[in-house]
């Protein structure tokens, strides 16, 4: 019992980190940023990574450990299955901004760089799918999509 609320627990901070991050990173950007906003913005995703991590060896450990439930009932949902395909896209979304920060922050903290506009357009696509996973969270907690017997 209480590995399982730990894991929860950790489960939902990350998930509440991981919106935190997104969405601060989204508003804190802006067409041309100086390379110190844009160390800014490489420190918030540092901590998305480390969210995203954290969410993803507690989610695994609750799904493979059954420790919540048997591991069958994750395992034989399909909306499971498009949940953690939401985020791995989000995961897989998240490498060109993370990359653009990374390789953009070094240099005069004053100096302007252009933001490209798919990093918006990325951030922006991630906080969708991101929206769209408690509602499939919801559905399977619910055993919508089961298909096992």
């Amino acid at each position: 019992m209480t590995t399982e609320i730990l894991l929860r627990y950790v489960h939902f901070i990350s998930i509440f980190t991981i919106v935190g991050t997104l969405v601060s990173e989204h508003l804190l950007l802006k067409p041309q940023l100086t390379r110190g906003e844009i160390g800014k913005l490489s420190r918030i995703d540092a901590v998305y990574g480390i969210a995203a991590l954290t969410l993803l060896a507690a989610g695994l450990t609750m799904w493979l450990g059954g420790v919540t439930k048997p591991s069958v009932y994750y395992t034989k949902n399909w909306i499971f299955h498009l949940k953690i395909t939401c985020f791995a896209l989000i995961g897989i979304l998240s490498i060109y901004p993370t990359m653009f920060f990374i390789r953009s922050r070094k240099g005069d903290p004053a100096e302007m760089v252009s933001v490209p506009k798919a990093v918006v357009w990325m951030l922006r696509f991630e906080l969708t799918l991101l929206v769209i996973i408690p509602l499939l969270a919801g559905l399977m907690s619910r055993g919508v999509g089961y298909f096992g017997r």
